[in-house]
């Protein structure tokens, strides 16, 4: 079952990112989901139950609002590069994290890493290294608005 699932998440990824559907796009689609499916399906879901499935629906629910804020991550850098005083105020921010498990920390590494104007730096134990390219995104890091959402997905 986990094979399946691995299957068909990948598939239905494969044709989000690719978005056609000519007969060697679908060949090439099912033949390369089902060889990264049968490398990696015991990594994909840790158990198949219900508290799983509903994992799932929590991260996708999740994807928008984290799309969100990347862009207004964007505009904020682009108005700090386009600007001729260049407004800068890096620094580095070590926090506590709350999450638990390790899909929940690569999660939250991941999603301060692509937004724009942070950096991951090191996730060890519940300890997090952040670089942020303003006091603002510094803050923003402090508040924990990231983790915040992980941690409904983890639960």
């Amino acid at each position: 079952m986990k094979f399946i699932l691995t299957f068909i998440a990948l598939l239905i990824f494969w044709f989000m990112l690719s978005g056609h559907f000519t007969v060697i796009i679908v060949t090439s689609a099912v033949i390369y989901s089902l060889i990264a499916a049968y490398f990696t399906y015991n990594y994909f879901l840790e158990e198949i139950s219900i508290t799983g499935i509903k994992r799932i629906f929590k991260f996708i629910a999740y994807l928008p609002w984290l799309f969100w804020e990347i862009v207004m991550a964007n505009l904020q850098v682009a108005y700090i590069v386009l600007s001729p005083k260049m407004p800068i105020s890096p620094e580095l921010v070590e926090t506590e994290t709350n999450l638990k498990t390790d899909y929940g920390k690569t999660a939250l590494g991941n999603s301060i890493t692509l937004t724009p104007g942070t950096v991951t730096i090191e996730i060890e134990d519940s300890k997090i290294l952040v670089h942020a390219i303003t006091k603002e995104h510094a803050q923003d890091i402090r508040n924990k608005d990231i983790e915040k959402k992980i941690l409904r997905i983890e639960a």
